[in-house]
Parts: C-alpha cells; structure tokens; sequence
C-alpha cells in the first residue's frame, strides 16, 4: 500500500506541510515469529534478501541490534555501490525491528518490519518511509529513477526471498 503522511516543517518561520512517500507490504510465511525475526534483524542475512542491500557491520561497540545501536549498510544498483548508516529505532524481539537510514547529516529513509504469529506461521510486514528532501531525491540518484515503484517492487521481492529462505 503507497501512502503519503503529512508531516508539518518549520522553515523560515512558516509552517509547510510536505508530503513522505511509504511504503508497506506484508507476506505469510511458515517459519515461527522468532526465525522470521532473527533473520530479519542479522545484519549479514539481510544482504541474501534484498536486491539491494548487501549486508552491514555493527559499529562502534554495538554487537548487534539494540535501540540506538548503528551500523554500516552496504548496498550496490548494477555497477554502482554506496553505503549508509543506520540507527536502530525500534526493538522489540520478535514484534519489531525498525532503523533510520541517512548518508552523512542527510536524512534517507525508515525501515521498519512487524512480526504477528498466524495459523501458517507468522505475518511479516515491511514498511518504508522515504525521508529524503526534494534536493537529496534530485541529487542523491543511485541509479533508480522511480524510488517509490522500485522500492514497492523491491519490498516484495525481499518478502518473497526471506519466504524461500525460512521455509527451506
């Protein structure tokens, strides 16, 4: 589901109201809400699942995922590659998972995943919220013109391979 909260900004002594692109998904899978969020928060996994992250490193004396814990991102598009770094926002073993993402002081996107246990398994739901500014969109191209249908594309795609993975 696309959507696109308001989110009130001062600038210049005026209010403004701008508008964030997200994005969620969400895909059953026959693996326990623990399996399902153990691999979802393991960084090195991560980079098995998505077609765009390949991986990351706990930095600093962060040892793994734990609120205000950050780590390096690593990601590649064809020939082009680049890294972020990410700051653990939310955890919630095996509820919730969440990280914002930036580059330097630039402020890129928010990611976070939801666990419910079902009949099959469990749900798991990926949700991201695009924070970069209109320059940051102009200028920050990775490659991808349309973030929002690439990321859409890219939520599913990773559902789907995190589904074949816990499932084998």
């Amino acid at each position: 589901m696309l959507t696109f909260p308001v989110f009130h900004h001062l600038w210049r002594g005026a209010m403004v109201l701008c508008a964030m692109a997200s994005y969620s998904d969400s895909l059953e899978i026959a693996t326990s809400v623990e399996a399902a969020f153990e691999a979802v928060s393991h960084l090195e996994l991560m980079g098995r699942f998505s077609p765009e992250n390949t991986g990351g490193k706990w930095l600093g004396s962060a040892t793994g995922p734990a609120i205000g814990a950050k780590f390096k991102g690593t990601n590649a598009q064809g020939s082009t590659t680049w890294t972020t770094t990410a700051k653990v926002s939310h955890y919630e073993p095996p509820v919730a998972f969440a990280f914002d993402v930036s580059v330097g002081p630039v402020k890129v996107s928010h990611w976070s995943f939801r666990f419910e246990p079902t009949v099959l398994g469990c749900r798991v739901t990926e949700l991201w919220v695009d924070r970069r500014s209109a320059l940051a969109k102009k200028f920050g191209n990775t490659g991808i013109d349309d973030r929002e249908s690439y990321t859409r594309e890219s939520i599913r795609t990773t559902l789907e391979n995190l589904r074949t993975f816990l499932e084998a």
